[in-house]
């Protein structure tokens, strides 16, 4: 092959007068080029076709991975975390089971206005009122307020404060208004509002949900 006489002819093609249809008659280093070209041609739809897709399809693998690795850490930071947890929540559940026990039921309500009734006697003190007050429902528990009005001398009404405090129920003090009696010697007047609570069990709680 004449390398020297290919080139000249295909120096002298007239490149607006080549037709497909007579590809056979064309030089040979133009039907190299076409080759060379073609098979250009066919890598890079190769490319954007098939390797493309997979390419993205990596990145997209990659990004994947890291994210689930960042997410494998800090699950794997938790579970460090989840005995110290376990034993925390344990231990607060035993505390809410202790102060689920200090509340008083429904039944026991009557009982404890009984036992603040003799802590006043014990005190020597004048019970002028006990009287419960409308229940107020709250989301986890149920307020039982009530009004106390009792009279008698200053020491004594706060030896029975203290004592309402040390209930084995639990019963918190507000409200408090302490004012001479007149005509009584020195007496004086306790008002104040005090309220126990009632635990709302799950139960009655999903009920009021559903309605």
């Amino acid at each position: 092959m004449n390398l020297k006489l290919e080139w000249r002819r295909l120096r002298q093609v007239d490149w607006r007068e080549l037709d497909v249809k007579e590809a056979g008659g064309w030089p040979f280093l133009l039907k190299v080029l076409c080759c060379i070209l073609a098979l250009l041609l066919s890598l890079a739809l190769m490319n954007w076709w098939v390797i493309g897709e997979r390419r993205d399809a990596l990145e997209s693998a990659e990004r994947r991975e890291v994210e689930l690795l960042a997410d494998y850490r800090g699950k794997a930071a938790e579970a460090s975390y989840l005995p110290g947890m376990l034993e925390q929540l344990s231990t607060l559940e035993l505390q809410m089971e202790q102060l689920r026990a200090m509340l008083p039921t429904d039944a026991e309500v009557p009982s404890l206005l009984d036992s603040i009734s003799d802590a006043a006697v014990d005190n020597r003190l004048t019970i002028e009122n006990i009287r419960l007050r409308a229940p107020v429902t709250q989301q986890y528990y149920i307020e039982q307020p009530f009004d106390i009005q009792v009279r008698g001398g200053y020491h004594e009404i706060a030896a029975f404060i203290s004592d309402m405090a040390d209930l084995s129920r639990i019963v918190t003090q507000h409200d408090f208004t302490l004012a001479p009696v007149a005509q009584t010697g020195g007496e004086l007047r306790l008002s104040m509002l005090a309220r126990t609570y009632n635990y709302r069990p799950v139960s009655d709680r999903a009920e009021e949900e559903v309605q």
